[in-house]
């Protein structure tokens, strides 16, 4: 039984931890607002104060209020069908329980070979994407250990700020295709000799996914180790998620493919380039000098790979999908 001071000061950490993740959105928050103001300061003068305002509170609106499942679709996510994946549905809920979450998230299914999984939503409604790659390749045990990763960041509250990049990072792609579309503006004015949109607005909205995908890469990812600490707590198997880790690579592409359209996110197979965990080789260091007490173990079956019906190569393959996802 820990101490009043243990019990004191680990709630001061947590509150310390999440003062930096709302720290972290309103700095997404705040430069995504300056550059959209810069950028059509020429054209609107002060009124781009107000609609930069308007902006930030629109993402903050959707971070907060869109259901999960409106996001999954754009993945082409799908809930699975009654008596489907019922053994990996029954792990989602058996994590849950033992992460203490209010509900147990919905489980989505994304047709690609590529291996990944993220979150979304709330702690009271949220939803876990895995990838049908990850369900064929990984093993079950290396797919509790993921779960377990998506289950720990939903009970840290990592999710409104997750939301936060990932709205920001669909702005941003936004203002990169409307400024291909004032360049075409920009030509014809050229041919009827009319006056310009200012070229430092088309500038900065063609590098608006650059830009803000830099500063999502400058912040530091130290949630991803507290979650992968509590995935190892969760599931008392870090070597487990260890493995799981080795066997994920996780694609990021160059700088300059914001630059290129169609805006491809680096080919990154997350909502937002914020997700993406630090190197494996550190993670999977701390996982192997982490001392986990004795968790009873996870009802855990190996059985054969997973194919779902319908999904054929050509939705398995990782391609551009509109708006600025690649899976």
């Amino acid at each position: 039984m820990p101490s009043k001071t243990e019990r004191n000061l680990r709630l001061a950490l947590a509150y310390l931890k999440a003062a930096l993740r709302y720290a972290q959105s309103a700095v997404l928050l705040m430069a995504f607002g300056t550059l959209l103001a810069i950028a059509i300061w020429p054209q609107f003068g002060g009124l781009s104060l107000v609609l930069a305002v308007l902006a930030m509170a629109i993402i903050v609106g959707l971070a907060q209020l869109l259901p999960p499942a409106a996001t999954m679709r754009l993945y082409g996510g799908r809930r699975p069908e009654p008596g489907e994946l019922t053994d990996v549905q029954k792990l989602v809920s058996e994590l849950a329980g033992r992460a203490a979450l209010p509900r147990t998230p919905e489980l989505y299914v994304i047709p690609s070979s590529l291996l990944s999984a993220f979150s979304m939503g709330s702690g009271d409604r949220s939803a876990i994407a895995v990838t049908e790659g990850l369900l064929r390749r990984l093993t079950m045990r290396e797919t509790a250990a993921v779960v377990s990763g998506e289950v720990a960041q939903i009970g840290m509250g990592d999710l409104f700020l997750f939301a936060v990049a990932d709205f920001v990072t669909r702005f941003a792609q936004a203002l990169y295709y409307a400024g291909l579309a004032l360049v075409a503006v920009n030509v014809w004015r050229l041919i009827t000799h009319e006056d310009f949109v200012s070229w430092w607005t088309v500038a900065l909205f063609i590098l608006a996914p650059t830009l803000i995908n830099l500063l999502q890469t400058a912040m530091p990812r130290q949630s991803a180790f507290a979650a992968d600490r509590a995935a190892a707590f969760v599931t008392g198997d870090p070597l487990g998620l260890a493995s799981a880790i080795s066997r994920i690579e996780m694609p990021r592409g160059q700088v300059w493919d914001d630059l290129l359209p169609p805006v491809p996110a680096r080919k990154v197979p997350l909502p937002s380039l914020l997700r993406c965990p630090p190197p494996a080789g550190q993670r999977i260091a701390r996982l192997k000098a982490l001392d986990v007490p004795p968790m009873p173990p996870l009802d855990v079956q190996e059985g054969p790979r997973i194919s779902l019906v319908g999904v054929g190569p050509i939705e398995m393959r990782p391609r551009y999908r509109w708006p600025g996802v690649w899976f």
